[in-house]
């Protein structure tokens, strides 16, 4: 059985953390690298990076920004945001980036996870699936959550690991920033319907809610920004209580 991993996400905008409620209402958290640095010595087991507003600008990743925290931390990360190509990926691992995580730009061009793990391997490519419950069924946006697709989430799901993805990170949008739990639900049957893994990502409040994630489906890791960035749960005592759960932590 995989050890779960504890993840903060940083949505990076303008050079800042930044974070919102349903992929709206953004407000200020802090400073990248003082944040990662803290994330580390704290024990967290990896970081995500996301510049969230790279595609709808339509401009590069900050390779800078991704350059001087490789300089400062010894865990994984993945950075995410408007990458469309072999180039793109190349600089951004090149900075120092562990992965990547597609998004937009997979779902606009599926070739382009295939393409990827070709030339980086699996483990490196992150697909990112932000998830609405729409009408009656789970439904993949892009472009930040602006933009509805006629995907449905589990068929897309299974398409971007036949593709050569090595792991999905999965994000509730009507979860996201709430607190109020993550969606147990779409989780379990995307777990369920893949095999590489699945980070569940929208929702997380208390420490009962990775409890819950992380027992009732198949999710390897949970992800969380704003309890994290505000110091609601530090990452030693929700390790520490996973712990006493049974849940077998790294």
């Amino acid at each position: 059985m995989l050890k779960k991993r504890i993840i903060p996400c940083l949505d990076i905008k303008d050079g800042r953390t930044v974070k919102g409620i349903n992929f709206v209402d953004i407000k200020d958290a802090g400073d990248p690298i003082e944040l990662a640095k803290r994330y580390v010595e704290q024990g967290a087991d990896e970081l995500v990076f996301l510049d969230i507003t790279a595609t709808i600008e339509n401009r590069k990743t900050l390779i800078e920004l991704v350059s001087r925290i490789a300089a400062e931390i010894n865990i994984p990360f993945t950075v995410g945001g408007g990458i469309n190509s072999v180039d793109d990926v190349r600089s951004l691992i090149k900075a120092g980036a562990d992965k990547v995580s597609v998004n937009s730009s997979a779902v606009k061009r599926p070739e382009l996870i295939k393409e990827l793990a070709q030339e980086f391997g699996s483990q490196c490519v992150v697909v990112a699936i932000d998830t609405k419950y729409e009408n009656g069924e789970w439904v993949v946006f892009v472009h930040g959550g602006r933009t509805a697709t006629p995907l449905k989430t589990i068929d897309w799901a299974k398409e971007v690991e036949s593709l050569g993805a090595g792991e999905i990170l999965l994000t509730s949008m009507n979860n996201d920033g709430t607190k109020s739990g993550f969606a147990l639900d779409i989780t379990n049957q995307v777990s369920e319907a893949v095999n590489i893994p699945l980070i569940a990502s929208g929702g997380a409040g208390t420490k009962q809610h990775f409890k819950a994630v992380f027992e009732q489906t198949g999710a390897t890791g949970g992800l969380a920004a704003s309890i994290f960035h505000f110091g609601e749960i530090p990452i030693p005592e929700l390790k520490s209580y996973l712990r006493t759960q049974k849940i077998p932590i790294r």
